[in-house]
C-alpha cells in the first residue's frame, strides 16, 4: 500500500481547515535532532494542526535510512488525531531529494560524469553510502556506457526499495503546499517572483532571482515559508517572508515552526 496514498495532488499539498500549521525545517538527514523534536512535537500537536517538512530531509548526514524511517513513523503517529487525514501531511521536495530523483536517470545526462561528481559533491554521496552504495563506484560504470549506468542506477533504486515506505515517501514530494483562506505558502529553497506557482519549475528548491529575505509580498499570498537557506543566513522573521532554516546538518539547529492561519507564529521548537 502507498503510504502517501489520499493524497489530493500529485503537484503540490493543499493545507484546508487548518487551525494551525506546524513546518519543519531541513533536516538534512540528522535523525537525532529530528527524533528529538518530534518528541517536542508530538506533545503540542492538536486537533485540527496540519504538517509540513519543507524538503532537504535527506542530503549531507550519515542517516538517510533512520531519517526516513522516522518520518513515516512519525506520519504514522500524526495520523492518530482524531480527524487528521492523509493529505494533512506533506512532504515537499528539496535540491536534494530533486537530486536523487535525477540520480536515478543518470544514464540520459549528455555528461553523467561531471555530473555524478557535482552531486556527491552537493551531498548526494552521504545518502549514497547510507544506502550502502559506494559512491565511487558509479564513475567505473560511467566509462563502460549507457548500459552499465543503468545497471549501477537500477541497484541505488533498489536498494531504496529494499526498505518499506521509502520508495513511496520519495516519490510523493510536492512541489510547495498552500493553506487556504488567509493564504501562507510552503516552499523548499524559495521561488521566482516573476512567475505564477504552475510556472515556477525548479525555483523551488534551487531559488529563484533576488533575494529571498527582500520581504516582498508574493501574489495573493500573506506569508511565504521556506526551509532551507542555502546561504545558511539563519532564522528570518520577516512581514512577509519566512526562513526556518537553523542550519541543521551543518552544525546548526533544527527548527519547527507553527502558524496560525493569519501568519502569526503560534509555537516554535528549536533543537
Amino acid at each position: 500500500m502507498n503510504v502517501m496514498a489520499g493524497a489530493r495532488s500529485e503537484i503540490y499539498g493543499r493545507l484546508e481547515s487548518a487551525r494551525r500549521i506546524w513546518c519543519v525545517g531541513a533536516i538534512h538527514a540528522d535523525l537525532n535532532r529530528l527524533a528529538v523534536l518530534h518528541d517536542a512535537l508530538a506533545g503540542r500537536l492538536r486537533r485540527g494542526d496540519r504538517l509540513v517538512y519543507l524538503g532537504n530531509m535527506i542530503g549531507h548526514g550519515a542517516e538517510a535510512i533512520g531519517t526516513i524511517d522516522e518520518l513515516l513513523a512519525f506520519r504514522r503517529h500524526v495520523l492518530c488525531i482524531a480527524g487528521m487525514e492523509p493529505w494533512d501531511i506533506v512532504f515537499l521536495r528539496g535540491a536534494q531529494e530533486e537530486m536523487w530523483m535525477k540520480l536515478g536517470q543518470l544514464q540520459f545526462a549528455p555528461n553523467p560524469r561531471e555530473v555524478l561528481h557535482w552531486m556527491i559533491g552537493q551531498g548526494v554521496g552521504a545518502t549514497l553510502r547510507a544506502y550502502g552504495i559506494e559512491p565511487d563506484s558509479g564513475f567505473g560504470h560511467i566509462r563502460d556506457g549507457a548500459v552499465a549506468i543503468t545497471r549501477w542506477t537500477s541497484r541505488v533504486m533498489q536498494a531504496v526499495h529494499d526498505h518499506p515506505g521509502h520508495d513511496d515517501l520519495l516519490s510523493g514530494l510536492r512541489r510547495y503546499a498552500f493553506s487556504t483562506g488567509e493564504g501562507l505558502l510552503f516552499v523548499n529553497a524559495g521561488l521566482d517572483a516573476g512567475r505564477p506557482l504552475t510556472e515556477q519549475r525548479d525555483a523551488f528548491w534551487w531559488g529563484g532571482p533576488g533575494r529571498f529575505d527582500d520581504d516582498a509580498p508574493y501574489g495573493d499570498f500573506r506569508l511565504i515559508i521556506r526551509g532551507f537557506d542555502r546561504n545558511r543566513g539563519g532564522v528570518i522573521m520577516g512581514q512577509h517572508r519566512v526562513t526556518i532554516d537553523g542550519g541543521c546538518g551543518f552544525g546548526g539547529t533544527l527548527a519547527a515552526a507553527c502558524f496560525q492561519p493569519d501568519g502569526d507564529l503560534d509555537d516554535w521548537i528549536e533543537v
